[in-house]
């Protein structure tokens, strides 16, 4: 299953944009799609200068850091 199927609000991401250098941002919104709550781009902060960026699913490739409410309900 793709990671960024996976992704919610409030996780620390893993992004490794095609042909740039990866980073780790905090998802700040997630736009799902019309007939579907797939996941069709994200707005990632990035964690080391707060830049907002939109970014692609695709290039999401793993979560480093979940949400604390996701965090919290599995436990």
């Amino acid at each position: 299953m793709p990671a960024f199927l996976l992704v919610r609000v409030g996780d620390v991401v893993l992004v490794e944009p095609p042909e740039q250098d990866w980073w780790v941002g905090q998802v700040i919104h997630r736009e799902g799609g019309a007939r579907d709550n797939g996941n069709s781009f994200f707005q990632i902060a990035c964690v080391d200068t707060g830049v907002i960026r939109t970014v692609n699913p695709n290039s999401v490739t793993g979560v480093v850091k979940p949400s604390s409410s996701r965090a919290c309900s599995a436990a």
